[in-house]
This record gives structure tokens, C-alpha cells and sequence, in this order.
């Protein structure tokens, strides 16, 4: 087990409404209790990998289940987690 900052972007193809997709990848963590953190192009999660990888798979698949859809991801060991402010970080 390893604690790991990962930022996640998604880019739903064809769909007029990008929101419930990416909603889906939000709800997806917040369904693992991870914390995360969004930006304007993209969000930031962090926890132990046991636990942020396979939230991340679910959250690729919810989000596909709406249609096509690209997520690309950067993980890493060694980047410090982001000191999140109240309004920009959901935690379950």
C-alpha cells in the first residue's frame, strides 16, 4: 500500500451535455470516500493505491455507460497531496 495523488481528466465524446459524465467520476470517489479536488480541466484525488485505482476504474465505467468517453490519468508517489480548501473538496 502506497499513498498516491492522481489527476484525472475526462472528455465525454458526442454528448451534449458533458456534466453527468464527468458527475459520475466525482460520484465514483465519493463512493470510496476518497477526497479529491476539481480545477477547471481537470480533478485531483489522492488515497492509498489499493483503494484509488479500482475507484478509478468504476469511474471510467460509469462514465462510459453514458457513451463514448477518453479519461486520461497521471499518477504518481511522489507528488505532494494538494492542501485542499472547503469549498474546492469533497469528502463522504
Amino acid at each position: 500500500m502506497i499513498g498516491i495523488s492522481v489527476q484525472i481528466s475526462l472528455y465525454p465524446l458526442g454528448q451534449a451535455d458533458l456534466a453527468p459524465a464527468i458527475q459520475r467520476v466525482l460520484n465514483a470517489l465519493s463512493a470510496r470516500g476518497l477526497p479529491y479536488q476539481v480545477g477547471s480541466m481537470s480533478t485531483v484525488t489522492w488515497g492509498d493505491d489499493e483503494v484509488v485505482f479500482p475507484a478509478l476504474r468504476e469511474a471510467f465505467v460509469q462514465a462510459a455507460e453514458l457513451g463514448p468517453a477518453v479519461m486520461t490519468m497521471t499518477a504518481s508517489n511522489a507528488c505532494p497531496r494538494p492542501q485542499p480548501s472547503d469549498e474546492e473538496t469533497s469528502r463522504v
